[in-house]
């Protein structure tokens, strides 16, 4: 692929004129070969656009590659809105037991500490994939970091789950 020069870049990035993009920086055109080695993210403008070339499949990896972000992102809105709810000790019909109080702030932290991880795990699978984009290198996998959050993720809901229900069984018998 040839390198595109200076004024097609300057031509390209003339003919990206969203009505909707609140800062007018300038965009990012990416151009995509196996030695590109500066870091796609944080080139300048740092709110400018990053614009690559649509061959192949690209389009559609990178929507991809953003809707998973996304739902990363709502995974960890989930569970800060489960932390909060936790330390709060939200109840409909009845007060909280002591052991509720005693376990709500240290399983809301748990929980609080998920969101954030799953925030960051978000962030660098995008970050990652956008950065081998540019590079044409870019694989769909999840990698054993992200199998990792959610194995803890998913194992931090059941044994809440499990924790919930024996509180609320030992509640009911009393």
């Amino acid at each position: 692929m040839a390198t595109q020069t200076a004024t097609e870049q300057s031509a390209i990035s003339d003919l990206y004129k969203p009505i909707y993009h609140p800062f007018r920086a300038r965009p990012v055109v990416v151009s995509q070969s196996e030695n590109y080695d500066r870091n796609v993210v944080t080139e300048r403008p740092w709110l400018g656009p990053l614009l690559f070339q649509n061959e192949a499949s690209d389009a559609r990896d990178h929507c991809a590659n953003e809707r998973t972000f996304l739902s990363w992102l709502r995974l960890s809105v989930y569970l800060s809105i489960v932390s909060i709810a936790i330390v709060i000790s939200f109840h409909l019909k009845s007060q909280p037991s002591h052991t509720e109080k005693q376990l709500s702030l240290p399983l809301g932290i748990i929980f609080w500490l998920l969101s954030i991880a799953c925030l960051v795990a978000g962030i660098q699978n995008y970050y990652s994939a956008v950065q081998q984009y540019s590079r044409r290198a870019a694989l769909v996998q999840s990698g054993w970091k992200t199998e990792l959050v959610f194995a803890i993720v998913a194992v931090a809901i059941i044994a809440a789950c499990i924790l919930f229900l024996a509180t609320n069984s030992s509640s009911r018998s009393k």
